[in-house]
């Protein structure tokens, strides 16, 4: 047979990994999707073909986004819900499934910063708050979700950590400890899943231009910033694209990790 020439080759690949990164027919839910990283979590997922359910507590946001996917073809519901309510998430994976027939993807996203308070000023109200949302609706929502994974034995979770998880930032302690929750809990339930061929992940961005920013002083934004090797702020797209190779099968090999988002920061 004649040699394979460079060009076809180069061709090969690129379908290959076109075809492996397809995610038709794929069942994706993604929490916080109603602005910001979420929004481009959700847009890049329904356009790798993916039918995408938004949740979120704002529907005229998740309407929003659900119809920016429509527009380009894809295909978005919408599933208004608290994800520190244990009740809003068992009762919204379980529509979820029964509307779509089960759960392929989850991208447990939302997330708060809270208030930028040092220890000895921090509200137990606030610290409660942000771990709720952070890390015990990533709790909540996974559990629900490898319990319909677990039949299937397939699935694949990613969740949002931080940079702060591994740094801990200083007035920035219940957030910084919600995201070293998410860090430990990915590799946990990331073991427990092996069997029934669940893959769970997570990454950890640095500081990404997105809504979060609103809750932090400017000071802060621009401290944080200037620890970023880069010289410069993430991108919620950034984030997207790393997350759609996780949930890819060029990603198979690969569970209990924690991906890297930061611009040079992390040094583990």
């Amino acid at each position: 047979p004649s040699p394979i020439s460079g060009k076809q080759r180069l061709s090969y690949l690129r379908s290959r990994v076109m075809s492996r990164t397809e995610l038709t027919k794929k069942r994706a839910l993604v929490t916080g999707a109603g602005r910001g990283i979420g929004r481009n979590i959700a847009t890049a997922l329904a356009a790798a073909g993916a039918q995408v359910v938004l949740m979120a507590r704002t529907r005229s946001q998740l309407e929003t986004v659900a119809r920016e996917v429509s527009d380009t073809g894809g295909e978005a519901a919408v599933l208004p819900a608290d994800i520190g309510v244990e009740g809003d998430i068992r009762y919204a994976i379980q529509g979820f499934v029964e509307r779509f027939g089960g759960i392929d993807i989850l991208v447990n996203n939302a997330g708060i910063v809270g208030s930028d308070s040092p220890v000895h000023d921090l509200l137990l109200d606030d610290w409660e708050r942000v771990l709720d949302i952070n890390l015990k609706g990533t709790f909540l929502c996974s559990r629900a979700a490898v319990r319909h994974m677990i039949p299937k034995k397939s699935g694949v979770i990613v969740s949002m950590a931080s940079i702060s998880g591994k740094e801990g930032n200083a007035n920035m302690a219940a957030y910084s400890v919600s995201k070293a929750g998410v860090i430990c809990f990915t590799k946990s339930l990331g073991k427990e899943m092996l069997e029934y061929g669940i893959r769970v992940n997570c990454v950890a961005p640095a500081l990404i231009d997105s809504p979060l920013l609103e809750g932090m002083e400017p000071e802060r934004v621009e401290f944080l910033t200037s620890r970023i090797p880069m010289g410069r702020l993430g991108q919620p797209s950034e984030v997207a694209a790393t997350i759609l190779f996780i949930v890819s099968d060029e990603s198979t090999f690969t569970t209990g990790a924690c991906f890297d988002v930061s611009g040079g920061r992390a040094t583990y």
